[in-house]
């Protein structure tokens, strides 16, 4: 029932003309060879997202589409970002089954071959896991296990070492298009479907062309969405902090009552100080969580569209 299916490969990109001639040439050499065996449609295809890239990136796959019909291009008005891009591939496409990839295709194109037999077994959502992290640096080691680990605390939903490389059947993707938030953190939405999902398990390759878009400050953008978006353990914890210090402000009171005699007033005063430093900076540090979600709030009461497409081609 599920064999022969049309399958669209879904690929953001920003900034990207280094990569694209080899992608493209990989990408449809592994739909080539997937619809050799009748594991996908012969109509099958890829869809670029151009997120408003600065580069050549728009003319080079203007042309690609020209020249070759498999190759679909949606041009975004502007940058809007890469959960986004994301998005408006898969609310924009035509296929039964999606697979959602980046351009510098680190993530291994042979998973693509089990994603698929895991969609031909029932899965409606398929999610591709990083099995190590051993050609990571230190720091970016350290911050993704520790983003995943408080990820697992605050939103029970997420897959550890899950970047957005994801199968997705037309019944998951028709789910997506009731969720109408603005602010979209995908690798937490997609798992509240609430589909029957499965996860492929690869190791990640290292970039062969072009430079990586990715830094340090969207990374943590991306994690603070992440853990706002689908959480409200960070107010939580507000909460559960505001009454540890009520507690240590009382034992405080109590202990320099009883060492009254034995403090001297300069002593006294910088035991005051360091005391209202600390409840200040915990008072700033709860408006700004607050506000954080405040301006969440604000967003979605805007309504304003989360993406604008300015062009197509070969939809």
């Amino acid at each position: 029932m599920r064999k022969n299916k049309k399958l669209i490969i879904i690929v953001p990109c920003y900034n990207e003309e280094e990569t694209l001639n080899y992608t493209v040439k990989k990408l449809i050499e592994k739909i080539e060879n997937l619809s050799d065996k009748k594991s996908i449609s012969e109509d099958s295809g890829i869809c670029f997202v151009n997120d408003g890239s600065s580069d050549n990136t728009a003319e080079i796959l203007s042309k690609l589409a020209d020249s070759d019909k498999r190759i679909a291009l949606i041009n975004l008005s502007r940058n809007f970002g890469h959960q986004y891009a994301l998005l408006a591939g898969m609310k924009t496409v035509n296929a039964d089954i999606v697979i959602t990839i980046d351009a510098d295709l680190q993530d291994s194109l042979d998973s693509i071959d089990e994603m698929i037999t895991k969609y031909h077994e029932g899965y409606e959502i398929v999610y591709g896991c990083r099995d190590k992290r051993d050609d990571d640096t230190f720091l970016k080691k350290t911050t993704a296990i520790l983003f995943y680990k408080l990820m697992k605390i605050c939103c029970k939903r997420i897959y550890y070492n899950h970047a957005d490389y994801r199968l997705m059947s037309r019944k998951a993707l028709d789910l997506l298009k009731e969720y109408n938030e603005k602010v979209v953190f995908l690798r937490g939405l997609i798992p509240h479907l609430g589909l029957k999902s499965t996860v492929v398990y690869y190791d990640r390759q290292s970039r062969i062309l072009g430079k990586s878009k990715y830094n340090y400050v969207k990374m943590f953008e991306l994690a603070w969405r992440g853990i706002t978006d689908y959480s409200v353990f960070p107010i939580r914890l507000i909460t559960i902090t505001g009454l540890i210090f009520i507690v240590l402000a009382m034992l405080s009171f109590i202990i320099m009552l009883i060492y009254f005699v034995i403090f001297d007033e300069k002593d006294k005063l910088m035991i005051l100080i360091s005391a209202m430093g600390l409840f200040s900076g915990f008072i700033m540090l709860s408006i700004g969580i607050l506000g954080e979600y405040i301006a969440k709030i604000l967003q979605e009461v805007k309504g304003r569209p989360s993406f604008q497409i300015e062009s197509t081609k070969n939809i």
